[in-house]
């Protein structure tokens, strides 16, 4: 049972997979975080951004995101640590007046990037919420998900 999980020896111990015999190949990974946020903070929103006394609150979430997706192994212990090809961040209100922000990232690797665009796309909400809580509590990160990836041993791709 132990061996049906890659993170586990064979002992059912926790180990780092062993990526040597993979081929390197661009892999990218898209992930997404909704939140649902009080209608008083919405009213905000102006130009694409929510402006508060601490800043910009989109643009700091994209710093943060990028920042977070670029120290993925540190945060999560059995990644391994790579150097990313490119990471974005995209903050967009939608129809339902949702926050979504999206994190691709994008690596030349023997390892994929999906836990790195899942970590951007968290931090990006989080640091939405620490922004805006002044405003309001009645804030709620709703889902963070893998949408798609490609590259490696398989494509995925959330319909």
């Amino acid at each position: 049972m132990a061996n049906d999980f890659s993170h586990l020896s064979a002992a059912g111990d926790p180990t780092m997979v062993d990526v040597s015999p993979k081929s390197v190949t661009e892999r990218v990974a898209k992930a997404q975080s909704i939140l649902e946020m009080d209608t008083e903070i919405i009213a905000r929103f102006e130009n694409d951004e929510i402006h508060t006394k601490k800043g910009p609150v989109f643009q700091t979430a994209i710093i943060a995101g990028v920042m977070a997706a670029k120290k993925t192994s540190e945060l999560i212990p059995l990644c391994h640590p790579i150097g990313l090809d490119k990471c974005t961040i995209d903050i967009s209100l939608n129809n339902d007046k949702q926050v979504v922000v999206e994190c691709t990232a994008k690596v030349t690797s023997k390892t994929g990037v999906e836990m790195e665009a899942l970590t951007g796309a968290s931090v990006a909400a989080l640091t939405i919420y620490d922004m805006c809580k002044g405003f309001s509590h009645n804030i709620v990160i709703k889902e963070t998900k893998l949408m798609e990836k490609t590259g490696g041993k398989s494509d995925f791709k959330r319909a």
